[in-house]
């Protein structure tokens, strides 16, 4: 389970933005899971509660986004939704000059702080 590195590498960063801004603690984090991260957003949230315990992020409230696999098909000039990475095929056209937009990592977007 390799979410449990991430939550903690996470709640790292968080700290540091935290005591960087004298934060009292951290309220709220926003992160965002990329369509082909291979991150599973129900780990994630149970490992981060782990992970804050006795931290500046303790309690803190974890807002998961999880966008769709966004790409896009140079043949038909138009915006697709891949389902896998393994398969850049247009479901419009079939044509295999796709660009992949969809993230593979997580990113914190927004941390709240007090």
């Amino acid at each position: 389970m390799h979410e449990i590195t991430l939550c903690q590498n996470a709640v790292e960063i968080m700290q540091q933005f935290g005591r960087q801004n004298n934060a009292r603690r951290i309220t709220a984090v926003w992160m965002e899971i990329g369509a082909f991260s291979c991150v599973e957003p129900e780990a994630v949230q149970f490992c981060f509660e782990l992970v804050c315990r006795e931290t500046l992020a303790a309690g803190c409230e974890l807002h998961l986004v999880t966008p769709a696999a966004e790409s896009w098909c140079y043949t038909c000039q138009q915006d697709i939704t891949l389902l896998s990475p393994g398969v850049l095929l247009c479901p419009h056209c079939g044509g295999r000059d796709v660009r992949m937009v969809a993230d593979d990592g997580m990113k914190i977007k927004r941390i709240e702080i007090e």
